[in-house]
C-alpha cells in the first residue's frame, strides 16, 4: 500500500491509498469506510484499522479521487520523535571533512520543522544558506526496545522520502547540529508511506537522487549505507524506546550544496525533487519566510 494524508474541499481531511496503474487516482479509504481514522499514525497502530484499509482498497465500490484536487499532508504530522542520522554515507562524511565514523551522528527534529509534498520549503529570514539533503525515511509501527538484526525490521510500518533542509551557517554555530536542522518548514516529508511488502528488505539497493531545478545534485544508492535500516534500529533502540509514529531519517549521500565550489544553496523560486527508486518523488518549491 501507498498511503497518504490529505486535505480536500470544505475542510475535509482523509487518508488516500494510491491506485495501482493510475498515477493521478487514489482511493479515499476514510470515505469508503467511516470507521477508518483520518490519521496514518492511528491506522498503523491497529491491525484492525489496517485490515479495514485493505478491505476498502479491495472494495469494488470504493470512493476515489484525483491527486490534482487535494493538498498533501506529511505522512505523519505530529510524530513523537524524529530521529535523524548524519554521516551514514562514507562519501558524504568525506566531503564534510570527516573520516569514516565509528558510530553515526544522531540529532533530533521537531514536528514544526516539517513540510509536506508540494508545499514550500521555507528559507528563513536570517540566512540564505538553505541546503538540500536527499534521505530515506521510515516510520515505526510497533513499540520497540533492544531489538536485534533479526527482528529489527518487524517494527517498520513503512518507508518514505525526506529532504533534510539544513541552514548551514546555523548548523555550524555550535558542535551540535540541532539548531540548523529545525527551522520551521525546512524538512520536507512525503509524498506517501509505502508499506514494506512493496520494497526490498530494509530498502536495500534503491537508487536515491536529488535534483535542483532539474539538475542532478546527488546520485547514490542505499546499498552504500554505512548502517542499514536494521542496524540503525538496533543502535537507536538500545538507547530509547521507539514508538508507533516515530520517524527515522537515515542520512544523505555526497553532493550537498555547501560542499560544492562555489556552494549551491536553494533560493525562492527553485524546485527541489528527491526521488527514491520504487518509492516515488518528493517535490517542493522554495519560498522566503
Amino acid at each position: 500500500m501507498r498511503l497518504f494524508g490529505f486535505k480536500g474541499a470544505n475542510g475535509y481531511e482523509g487518508v488516500g491509498a494510491l491506485s495501482k496503474g493510475d498515477e493521478n487516482s487514489f482511493i479515499d479509504v476514510c470515505a469508503t469506510d467511516s470507521l477508518i481514522p483520518n490519521s496514518i499514525q492511528e491506522i498503523i497502530q491497529s491491525q484492525a484499522h489496517l485490515d479495514r484499509v485493505h478491505a476498502a482498497i479491495a472494495n469494488s465500490k470504493a470512493i476515489t479521487g484525483k491527486l490534482n484536487t487535494i493538498t498533501f499532508k506529511a505522512p505523519i504530522e505530529r510524530p513523537g520523535k524524529i530521529v535523524c542520522m548524519g554521516l551514514n554515507y562514507a562519501d558524504h562524511a568525506k566531503e564534510g571533512g570527516n573520516a569514516r565514523p565509528e558510530y553515526p551522528s544522531f540529532f533530533m527534529r521537531g514536528p514544526s520543522s516539517m513540510t509536506a509534498h508540494l508545499s514550500p520549503i521555507v528559507r528563513p529570514k536570517v540566512s540564505d544558506k538553505l541546503d538540500y539533503e536527499a534521505e530515506l525515511a521510515f516510520v515505526v509501527g510497533k513499540k520497540a526496545r533492544h531489538l536485534t538484526l533479526e527482528n529489527a525490521l518487524d517494527c517498520v510500518a513503512g518507508y518514505s522520502i525526506f529532504n533534510d533542509g539544513s541552514i548551514r551557517d546555523y548548523q555550524r554555530k555550535t558542535t551540535q547540529w540541532t539548531i540548523g536542522k529545525n527551522f520551521d518548514q525546512t524538512g520536507a516529508f512525503g509524498p506517501w508511506l509505502v508499506t514494506p511488502d512493496e520494497l526490498p528488505a530494509g530498502c536495500h539497493g534503491l537508487n536515491i537522487q536529488s535534483r535542483l531545478n532539474g539538475q542532478v545534485m546527488q546520485n547514490a544508492n542505499t546499498k552504500d549505507f554505512l548502517w542499514g535500516v536494521a542496524e540503525t534500529i538496533v543502535l537507536i533502540s538500545e538507547c530509547m524506546t521507539l514508538e508507533p509514529g516515530d520517524v527515522v531519517i537515515t542520512g544523505t549521500p555526497a553532493g550537498v550544496g555547501y560542499a560544492r565550489t562555489p556552494p549551491v544553496f536553494m533560493k525562492p523560486g527553485d524546485i527541489c525533487e528527491i526521488e527514491i527508486e520504487s518509492i516515488g518523488i518528493l517535490r517542493n518549491s522554495i519560498a522566503d519566510e
